[in-house]
């Protein structure tokens, strides 16, 4: 199993943006992002579907977050803005299977990469 790699986290003030980038791309695969901040479950942020690349997001980071994919980089990115400090976590890059419509089974993960916001 190819082993996924996030990388662009890091630290920025409240209403900044950070790009997170994760590799490689599995064609065919469904590719996720997730979230973790300590002490709180982990909260799916963002997926893109194979084919049309269909895009859906959690309710909290909808109209700040866009997950797209990079064909040339065979990556999957997460471009993330107006950031608050409740958007602070370990994000995890994901690759799955189109189990059914609206449904993927994640089976590869990556380590995560940490995002901070706080002033």
């Amino acid at each position: 199993q190819v082993h996924l790699v996030e990388s662009g986290g890091g630290s920025v003030e409240p209403g900044g943006s950070l790009s997170l980038s994760c590799g490689p791309h599995r064609s065919g695969a469904c590719m996720g992002w997730f979230r973790q901040a300590p002490g709180k479950e982990r909260e799916g942020v963002a997926v893109i579907w194979p084919g049309l690349g269909t895009t859906y997001y959690g309710d909290s980071v909808k109209d700040r977050f866009t997950i797209s994919r990079d064909f040339r980089k065979n990556t999957v990115n997460l471009q993330m803005s107006n950031l608050t400090p409740e958007d602070t976590g370990m994000y995890y890059c994901a690759a799955g299977i189109v189990a059914a419509p609206e449904n993927c089974q994640y089976n590869n993960w990556g380590q995560g990469i940490q995002v901070t916001v706080s002033s």
